[in-house]
């Protein structure tokens, strides 16, 4: 049986800003898991966290969503985050990347910015990928049980998505288990705690 453990993220926060720079002058985060986990509302409140330390400042947070081409680019994206964002700023620069829009199927032209900052969060599936490795500061994995991320899923983007989202599934599936993204974790975050807490200071973590 697993044990789960409630801590504050102000505590994760600093633990971050203690860890050691290894993407240039930036810390990187990666909050990975499968679709539904809860990655997203997680990487948030971590942003938060770091933003509300004296000194500190809102961090910048990419998804890796606003990166894909597509259905069809689950995993193959990471050349584009590699050009626009970890490339530059692993030599010390800003780097920008365009967001990509479901709904007209093609990147946006106006780049966003992405600053170099004492922390970079990156968020979605695949981002602690082993690749990543020798430029994470933290690796995190959050994850929930298949039904409940399946229903959050369809509750968000709407059942026609049901077919490609199965498919998608299929594919992360696929892919933890031949890259072993939660063994290598730093933090594994249960996404569906039954343990009471407040879930904008503290999370659950998994060991």
């Amino acid at each position: 049986m697993a044990v789960a453990v409630v801590e504050a993220y102000d505590r994760l926060a600093r633990r971050v800003l203690a860890g050691p720079a290894r993407l240039g002058r930036t810390r990187l985060v990666a909050v990975d898991g499968p679709s539904g986990a809860g990655k997203s509302a997680f990487a948030a409140r971590l942003a938060d966290a770091l933003a509300a330390l004296p000194g500190g400042g809102p961090p910048p947070v990419v998804h890796t969503d606003d990166l894909i081409d597509g259905w069809d680019d689950q995993l193959t994206f990471w050349p584009r985050l590699e050009e626009w964002v970890l490339g530059p700023l692993r030599a010390g620069r800003p780097g920008a990347y365009r967001r990509y829009s479901w709904v007209r199927r093609a990147f946006l032209p106006r780049p966003v910015p992405v600053p170099v900052a004492p922390v970079l969060l990156v968020e979605g599936v695949s981002a602690a990928r082993a690749a990543a490795t020798a430029d994470l500061t933290l690796a995190v994995f959050v994850t929930a049980p298949a039904p409940l991320r399946l229903a959050r899923a369809l509750e968000r983007d709407g059942p026609g998505i049901l077919p490609e989202l199965r498919r998608w599934h299929l594919g992360e599936r696929s892919h933890f288990a031949v890259d072993g993204t939660e063994a290598r974790a730093d933090l594994v975050v249960d996404g569906a705690p039954v343990l009471p807490h407040d879930a904008d200071r503290y999370y659950v973590r998994r060991r």
